[in-house]
């Protein structure tokens, strides 16, 4: 493979020039900088991280931190956040672990602590621990996807709105016993942007006048979490509500199978509503709020090398847009159709 000497002599230039060209770092002419690639590619050279890092004073290298790589959201934004890296020519370090766990700790104390990275994108980083405040000591750019963020740049759907608006939906079409399904009753082991979710359900039923009417039913945050604790919910024919909202698409799958292995006819006896629009959702039929977490992996890349290339520029707080799909799984109230007793619109006293 040609080194940073043939690409100069091809050229016509010395050495630095020919860095400085292919680099960005200082001034080349256009003229020069076009030769120097042209010379660059016709040998088939690549800069190595290490040559770049000493002209550059960067590892071009990018940390990702994030709990787990095994769910969808997850795995979504990862690869969003490689390609946008794969194109500028950064390099990614995932650190990955469990919250709570000894791994995690480790990651922290030792891994990261050495800070062979630009930057950091932060992926589903919860408040209870302050690790967004630790990654933010190690003085490097920082930015956050999800709902968590204590001033650095982020971005995210607005969680607490999504959970309201799939609510509102629900009582739009009559829906008065409305349950919602996932989450942790625990605050520590919830997540922060499913926390909001549910908050912004609870915001919902208030405004329509349904306080006496809240339910929250914890539950692993996936497909077989959902439907253990629906079939649960679904069981009493007397007691179970007309509507669900998921805290996200794998709980309220979940639920519409626990469903239909029921007997309960969705969405004729039971109305479900999930956020995220999961590659299952169209699958099953499922009225859901859109986000798209490949996107704001890519987002989350640009707001990072805006940082890195203007330290002193305003930190920005990116909201994707997360429409309503209206699907297959919800339905306005059928009184006789209903598997609840005495379902249907109430009046307040």
């Amino acid at each position: 493979m040609a080194g940073i000497a043939e690409v100069a002599r091809a050229a016509g230039v010395s050495k630095s020039t020919a860095s400085r060209a292919l680099t960005g770092a200082g001034y080349v002419s256009e003229d020069t900088r076009a030769r120097v690639r042209d010379a660059a590619a016709a040998l088939g050279y690549v800069p190595t991280t290490s040559a770049v890092s000493l002209v550059t004073g960067r590892t071009q290298t990018v940390g990702v931190v994030m709990p787990t790589v095994d769910r969808w959201f997850f795995a979504h934004v990862l690869e969003g956040i490689q390609d946008a890296l794969l194109e500028r020519r950064y390099d990614l370090a995932l650190y990955s672990a469990p919250p709570e766990s000894d791994a995690r700790r480790a990651m922290f104390e030792h891994f990261l602590a050495r800070k062979r990275f630009d930057g950091l994108i932060a992926v589903g980083i919860e408040p209870s621990a302050h690790e967004l405040e630790r990654l933010v000591a190690f003085g490097k750019p920082v930015v956050s996807v999800g709902g968590y963020d204590i001033g650095t740049n982020a971005v995210s759907i607005d969680d607490r709105a999504a959970g309201r608006i799939a609510t509102e939906h629900l009582v739009g079409l009559g829906h008065r016993e409305i349950v919602f399904l996932g989450g942790d009753a625990d605050a520590r082991r919830t997540s922060y942007g499913d926390g909001q979710r549910l908050a912004g359900y609870r915001a919902a039923m208030r405004e329509a006048g349904l306080e006496a009417s809240l339910s929250h039913v914890p539950c692993g945050v996936s497909m077989p979490g959902g439907y253990a604790a629906a079939v649960d919910l679904l069981g009493d024919r007397r007691s179970r509500p007309t509507a669900v909202v998921g805290v996200c698409d794998e709980v309220s799958v979940g639920a519409i199978i626990a469903a239909r292995r029921l007997g309960i006819r969705v969405p004729d006896q039971l109305s479900v509503v999930g956020i995220d629009d999961h590659s299952y959702a169209e699958m099953f039929g499922l009225t859901t709020l859109q986000q798209k977490p490949h996107q704001q992996g890519r987002a989350a890349v640009q707001l990072l090398l805006w940082q890195l290339d203007d330290p002193d520029a305003a930190t920005h707080r990116i909201y994707e847009a997360s429409p309503l799909l209206v699907r297959g799984s919800t339905a306005a109230v059928d009184d006789e159709a209903s598997a609840i007793v005495g379902a249907g619109p109430r009046t307040s006293g």
